[in-house]
């Protein structure tokens, strides 16, 4: 059977092109991935989309958009895209041993955060740690904050953060930055916006049952070349 649309991607993108390919009677096939939903799967409150003034947690919104999607007839495949032939038409997609056959594709794949695969930062997502600072800057707001990274992401996070928290720390494991120069210099001329070079984290402190991160030391960069443990002040208020 040859679809008549196959969309890559259940995030927020994903479900949206469901939407209104299922309204206008494509029968759209959305293959789901393994992280069905996308990155807001990982978030707590969302509180700047509009239509919710009380907001809604990450998980909530996603489902009602599934919800949405399948009821004008969205299809779900779960599983990745492991591999594809677009060389001619019909296009072909293979999720596992499932092969689809499709007159056209959209692809929503969305972004993915790259996370520092800690144990400790895995327990406190959405309690303190954070992947996008436009999400929940907010929750910030008058804390001492912690952005690891020295890329072009990590400077415009920390400059868009000075917003809300009283002082951001970026630790980087080199000692310069790799973000494009007028990053730098941004992030370099902004008061908030101190570094601690050479270092990685290799703990996150807190309690995600608690009403806020437990202690002030939820973040130890170590320092590579000389082994001194340095403590930054890190402390985020808990989204209940």
């Amino acid at each position: 059977m040859t679809e008549k649309v196959v969309i890559v991607g259940s995030g927020p993108a994903g479900l949206t092109a469901a939407i209104y390919a299922a309204r206008a009677n494509l029968a759209p096939v959305c293959v789901e991935g393994l992280e069905a939903g996308g990155q807001l799967m990982l978030t707590t409150d969302v509180e700047n989309y509009p239509g919710f003034p009380k907001g809604l947690m990450g998980p909530e919104m996603m489902q009602l958009f599934r919800e949405q999607a399948e009821r004008f007839g969205t299809k779900f495949v779960s599983g990745n895209v492991d591999r594809v032939d677009f060389s001619k038409r019909p296009f072909k997609l293979w999720v596992e041993d499932r092969e689809l056959v499709t007159d056209s594709v959209i692809i929503a794949t969305g972004a993915t955060a790259m996370w520092l695969n800690l144990p400790s930062e895995q327990k406190l997502r959405g309690h303190g740690v954070s992947a996008c600072a436009t999400c929940d800057g907010f929750f910030f707001k008058d804390k001492d904050v912690v952005v690891i990274g020295g890329g072009d992401t990590a400077m415009e996070e920390s400059t868009f953060l000075t917003k809300f928290a009283s002082t951001v720390t970026v630790v980087h494991r080199r000692d310069k930055l790799r973000a494009s120069r007028i990053m730098q210099e941004r992030a370099e001329k902004n008061l908030k916006i101190s570094f601690t070079w050479d270092s990685t984290v290799k703990v996150v402190y807190g309690d995600p049952k608690a009403g806020g991160v437990k202690g002030r030391q939820t973040e130890k960069p170590k320092d590579r070349q000389n082994g001194r443990l340095q403590v930054r002040r890190c402390v985020h208020r808990h989204r209940p």
